[in-house]
This record gives C-alpha cells, structure tokens and sequence, in this order.
C-alpha cells in the first residue's frame, strides 16, 4: 500500500503553529479594521480628505486608527517570532513542502516593508496617546502612512493572503514515497 509518511511534530512546533494561527488571525483582523476605520475618512479612491467630517469625529477615528495600530504591532512581533520558532523546529522540510517555503519568503520578504510602516504606526500612537493630537499632524502622518513607499504595503497585504492559499492547497508538495 502507498500511504503518505505521518510527519509527529514536537511540542514547541505545534505550539508554535497554534500561535502563529492565532496572531495572523488577530493580525490581518486588524489591518482589516483599521483600512475601514481610516477609509471613512477620505473621498472614495483618492487619498484626499473629505470636507464635511466634524474635527471631534475626524479625532475619535485618528484615536481609533491609532488603537487598531496597537493591536496590528503587537499581533505582527508575535506572528514574526512565533513564525521563526516554527520554522526551526518543524520535522516539514523546505525541499518537499514547496507551499510553505513560498509562505515564509512571502512573509519574511516584507519584514522591512513593515518595519517602516509599523514605526509610522508607532508615531500615530504616540500622537494619540501622549500629546493632544493636533488634526493637522493626525494628517500628515495618515497621509504618509497610505502613500508610504509607493503602495508596496498593499502589494504586501496581497502577498498575505496568497499565503493562507498556499497554505490551504500547497502546492509544489512533494510525496516521497
């Protein structure tokens, strides 16, 4: 009978996958919520501001953009490292799991990418959080973050989710028998 080999991972492995599951989850949750929350703000398909917002409105969604923030830098540091724990003590070798060698040069690939983009989200919360928050620099700072290296983050984004497809169908897996 050809039956496929049953690969037993250690403890650290499968913890390690069950926090990255749950961190991409909470993760791309957050990236997700907080577009939403940020769109509001701006005329549809540009990056320009809509007129009529009251300025406590347009301050409640500056502070809700910058605690989404919070959630996404917390989620991405744990997804980061628990992806690397995983990456090291699974049994799954590069060579045969063609699916999950594509998923961590995705994923890895784009670590400076959000670095930057997470160091922009750190000086909104700080905005937020420890100073009064003037309209004005909210703005500058949302407007850098949405134009920040010529829509690569975006691009990222995409990568993201060609992740989880490659996760659920993996190809390029290799059955030696």
């Amino acid at each position: 009978m050809n039956e496929l080999p049953i690969v037993t991972e250690s403890k650290t492995a499968k913890i390690s996958l069950l926090v990255v599951i749950v961190a991409a989850i909470f993760w791309l949750g957050a990236i997700n919520v907080r577009a939403v929350i940020g769109n509001d703000l701006l005329v549809f398909g540009t990056i320009e501001f809509k007129s009529n917002i009251n300025p406590q409105v347009e301050r409640t969604v500056f502070g809700l953009v910058a605690k989404s923030s919070i959630v996404v830098l917390v989620w991405y540091v744990v997804l980061w490292i628990a992806g690397i724990v995983f990456l090291f003590s699974t049994k799954l070798k590069f060579k045969q799991n063609g699916w999950l060698m594509m998923g961590a040069i995705l994923f890895y690939f784009f670590t400076p990418v959000e670095v930057y983009t997470l160091v922009l989200d750190g000086k909104m919360i700080y905005l937020d959080l420890y100073t009064k928050g003037e309209l004005v620099e909210f703005r500058k700072l949302f407007i850098h973050r949405l134009a920040a290296l010529q829509g690569v983050p975006i691009i990222a984004q995409f990568c993201y989710y060609t992740i989880i497809a490659l996760i659920v169908f993996q190809p390029l897996k290799k059955n030696d028998l």
